[in-house]
């Protein structure tokens, strides 16, 4: 297949190209795309050089299937044109996400709204993503009440200048020197900051209101109630979530521990083990650990998930997507 990565240069699209080659997806044909300042770099995928070609309306011409990781302007531009030419669009921004006429798409979760589609697939945000493939077998069991989330995100979800700000940080804070951030409000090295995104007048902010709103529209259960308080950490690869989730029906530990070890792309860790960000980096899976009763809930758990956020919770979930349409000829046209 004629397959086009938008944004192939940043860190979310030089994993999108490490996954193709990693799942031997059936490319026939390569184009690493990318805008006016980073065209004519040079990226490797299965061996072979390629040069990134600044995108416009003509390189789109005959793509199948275009992977955008670009940011919402870019996507808000570029996909409406891929799919004039004929691609389907699996897009990593936040600008489709909550469209009504877009499927927001978890393989493991709601593969079915593929189907749905008419040309552009939102890929979720990667906090959501793991949160939702470690509950999403329990939901369908004991049907998903409410959901609370404190998620320890790490910069490599900001891009490659955060992670450079995090290692600049660090090194001016160690030798005693004064920092002035760009990327974060505040410094990150040594720190943490709580919030992800622009605070609401509700006090609410962008990241976690994607958590509400983008697992109602991927459980199809517009009654969740969610709470979330997304926080950024100096850990430069992989997000951690502490969940506590409330069931209608009563939950036990015993079939939890069995439907979440039985789930696609989970694994489950026995009694007070756990993953750390660390040890999940470059895995495809989400890592559950700490699994237990809640103290103050009843019919809850509580539980910590791991995984990795540039490989599931972006080009892992966004390739899977494309398999997804190349098993199923009708969604793909």
């Amino acid at each position: 297949m004629r397959i086009a990565i938008l944004g192939a240069t940043g860190l979310v699209g030089q994993e999108m190209i490490k996954t193709l080659e990693d799942r031997n997806f059936p490319v026939t044909e390569f184009i690493p795309l990318a805008s006016s300042k980073s065209a004519g770099r040079v990226v490797e995928f299965r061996g072979n050089q390629f040069e990134v070609k600044e995108v416009s309306q003509d390189v789109f011409e005959g793509v199948e299937i275009a992977l955008f990781s670009a940011g919402a302007d870019a996507s808000k531009k570029w996909a409406p044109i891929a799919v004039s030419k004929g691609a389907v669009v699996i897009d990593n921004s936040s600008a489709w996400r909550m469209d009504p006429e877009v499927p927001l798409v978890v393989p493991e979760v709601n593969p079915q709204d593929i189907r749905q589609h008419r040309g552009i697939i939102a890929n979720p945000n990667c906090a959501t993503i793991q949160a939702l493939v470690a509950l999403a077998p329990l939901h369908r069991r004991f049907r998903l009440e409410y959901f609370s989330a404190v998620t320890f995100q790490s910069v490599s979800g900001t891009g490659k200048e955060a992670l450079a700000e995090l290692d600049d940080s660090i090194s001016s804070i160690l030798k005693g020197n004064t920092f002035e951030p760009h990327v974060y409000p505040l410094p990150i090295g040594f720190n943490v900051l709580p919030h992800i995104g622009d605070i609401d007048e509700t006090g609410v902010s962008e990241e976690e209101w994607k958590m509400l709103n983008e697992s109602r529209k991927i459980l199809h259960h517009h009654r969740l109630q969610v709470s979330c308080t997304t926080v950024r950490v100096p850990v430069r690869r992989g997000h951690s979530e502490a969940i506590v989730a409330q069931f209608e029906d009563q939950v036990t530990l015993e079939e939890a521990y069995a439907l979440l070890s039985d789930a696609s792309g989970v694994v489950v860790m026995s009694e007070n083990k756990y993953i750390t960000p660390l040890q999940a980096a470059e895995s495809d899976f989400v890592y559950v650990g700490r699994l237990r009763y809640d103290m103050g809930l009843p019919r809850a758990l509580s539980m910590w998930v791991v995984s990795d956020n540039l490989r599931k919770g972006a080009a892992l979930n966004a390739v899977q997507i494309a398999e997804l349409l190349i098993s199923d000829l009708e969604a793909l046209k």
